[in-house]
């Protein structure tokens, strides 16, 4: 069958000749030219020309959101779940600014996405004209980079930068503000186009000397652990850290946006290490002598007292951002460069330390940290009354679904469960907002990893707090066929907030009961709600229902199904690491504390 002929302004393209366009018509073609694939907004007056030749493209899809902080979380989570650079849009003002949360949450995480705004016309710019907000300014913190354009013929190449910029060194969101006047105008196109970025270099391949002593470290070190941050997942780097942790025979931590970048499955995997850590990962840090950072930050909620952090180990710390090596914690051996490059030569060296005779020996570590390991698992107490247990409902979510699904959680106790209770076997597979902790993140995340990967089951799992922030979007999925599945933890209470309360307020419970005062009547009843918004409810009360529920989620696959899971709400996230305290005073349940024979010598391994 013969191939229909280009027309002429797709020959012109290809010949790299200018086309006389509208900025708007610049804009689509631009965003068609980068391989852009959907574009998750809402139109409003300063954007309204770019709405106009986005109905005609073929390339480019439109999921009209119901809020433009869907629209920014989803983006991410396409991005996150593809490994492609999200797409959000909206209109100048209040538009704009209700993308500056999104645009924080995906610059904490180091998440590619672009987000397009509109401004009002060039001349009433600095004038409080209707709708205006200088949402260049505003966001310039919490961007990699932003643009204000008010010449139509700079689209093209900005588009170019936004989405090389976004895409490449660490990942980060790039605003690209476009002025109503310069859509409207006039202008050429012409692509491909040059790219000139004199200020913007990111790093070359690691320096070998530095891989080589990292190497030998590795091979000298009695108590070593791999510390593994979400870096390796951006990299594209989980093969070869599985190779270089069972050539070195390290045990491996993964941070909460680490999760699935080394498999659950796999004996050297310790679990995350944190406030909410297993015992086994929180330890292992603390007491090696050894730790090699991938693509980590060493956040706050990884360290806990910095002074007290992992007291006897020397650092290697390999990061693509060179701003983020000895910011908080003094690198022994600094790294420079992308993960997977790093990865991949340290194994290629600690191969060479093996070919001269020089391996570690960590039998003893090892047997150390399978005692800590068996002593002090992962665990959960069961209500008493015979109520669910959220973990419970968490693990078998996990386990009935299965590794190849995705899991975006929103923010708060549900979300450490989740972390903690499912087994992730591969990368991309847990998407949360680990930085800046958004609630309302889960739903539209789910949504946009949905449609970046149609053929995949996508579980959002929200505390029934988070879900009353964003669940307007269960509308965008009905109506656009993105059958996302959501598990609401509804225990009728801002849990984690309530944990605190519990833990360090005398059981004061200000402000964190989200029931109903006769708590007879369910507000919202989350059934009735999913069936108003197109969707399929279902409710589970008690243990017995659990896996029959789930499964009868399962089997929906045409529409968008939501589950009331009705949990006890005096359930708690363990182990737990008070914020500002030592790692060392991690708690594995309330007022209960592991206990060590005698500290670490320089030659022993402590035991239990």
């Amino acid at each position: 069958m013969s191939q229909p002929s280009p027309s002429p302004s797709q020959v012109a393209a290809q010949q790299g000749q200018a086309q006389q366009v509208t900025g708007s018509q610049s804009l689509i073609r631009s965003l068609e030219s980068v391989g852009a694939e959907v574009v998750f907004g809402i139109p409003g007056g300063a954007i309204l020309p770019a709405y106009d030749p986005l109905l005609d493209s073929d390339s480019v899809r439109h999921v009209l959101v119901r809020h433009e902080q869907g629209g920014g979380h989803a983006a991410t989570g396409y991005a996150q779940a593809t490994g492609r650079v999200g797409v959000c849009m909206a209109t100048s003002g209040p538009g704009a600014t209700n993308l500056v949360t999104p645009i924080a949450d995906a610059y904490m995480d180091s998440v590619p996405v672009v987000a397009i705004t509109g401004q009002v016309a060039s001349q009433a710019i600095g004038t409080d004209a209707f709708q205006e907000a200088d949402i260049r300014g505003i966001t310039m913190p919490i961007t990699k980079h932003n643009y204000l354009v008010t010449d139509p013929a700079e689209i093209p190449r900005v588009v170019a930068e936004a989405f090389h910029i976004a895409g490449t060194g660490r990942p980060g969101p790039v605003l690209v503000d476009i002025s109503k006047d310069a859509l409207q105008a006039r202008t050429s196109f012409r692509w491909p186009v040059e790219m000139d970025l004199p200020g913007y270099r990111p790093p070359g391949r690691p320096h070998g000397k530095q891989v080589r002593e990292a190497a030998r470290l590795l091979v000298e070190a009695r108590r070593p652990v791999l510390y593994v941050g979400g870096g390796v997942i951006k990299a594209g780097a989980s093969e070869a850290l599985l190779a270089l942790a069972e050539l070195t025979g390290a045990p491996v931590v993964t941070t909460l946006m680490a999760r699935g970048a080394f498999p659950d499955s796999h004996p050297q995997h310790l679990g995350m290490p944190g406030m909410h850590g297993s015992v086994a990962a929180v330890t292992a840090l603390q007491k090696a002598d050894l730790l090699v950072s991938l693509g980590a930050r060493f956040d706050d909620r990884v360290t806990g007292k910095l002074s007290s952090f992992a007291p006897h180990a020397t650092v290697v710390h390999a990061d693509i951002d060179p701003a983020e090596i000895s910011k908080n914690r003094t690198a022994d051996v600094p790294i420079v460069g992308d993960c997977r490059d790093v990865v991949t030569d340290l194994v290629a060296a600690v191969r060479a330390e093996h070919a001269a005779g020089r391996q570690a020996d960590l039998g003893a570590w090892w047997s150390t940290l399978d005692e800590w390991r068996t002593t002090y698992p992962l665990g959960f107490e069961v209500p008493a009354d015979g109520s669910l247990a959220p973990q419970h409902v968490i693990r078998r979510l996990g386990e009935i679904v299965g590794p190849d699904a995705i899991y975006a959680s929103g923010v708060g106790q549900h979300q450490m469960w989740a972390a903690q209770f499912i087994r992730y076997e591969k990368p991309r597979t847990w998407l949360n907002s680990g930085g800046l902790g958004t609630m309302g993140y889960a739903v539209p995340a789910a949504m946009g990893a949905k449609v970046g990967m149609p053929g995949t089951t996508v579980w959002a799992i929200d505390g029934d707090g988070c879900f009353q922030m964003t669940n307007q979007e269960l509308a965008t999925c009905a109506i656009n066929g993105i059958p996302i599945k959501v598990a609401v933890i509804n225990n009728g209470t801002l849990g984690m907030v309530r944990q605190w309360q519990t833990l360090f307020y005398g059981s004061r419970y200000s402000n964190t009961d989200l029931r109903s005062a006769t708590r007879s009547v369910r507000i919202p009843d989350v059934v009735k709600l999913a069936d108003a918004y197109g969707c399929v409810g279902l409710r589970c009360e008690t243990p017995d229902q659990v896996d029959a529920t789930i499964e009868k989620a399962m089997a929906v696959d045409d529409v968008p199904v939501v589950v009331d899971f009705t949990v006890h709400q005096d359930a708690m996230v363990w182990p737990m690491v008070a914020a500002g305290t030592s790692n060392d005073d991690i708690r594995y349940a309330r007022g209960l504390a592991p206990v060590w024979d005698r500290d670490l010598g320089e030659t022993g391994v402590q035991g239990v």
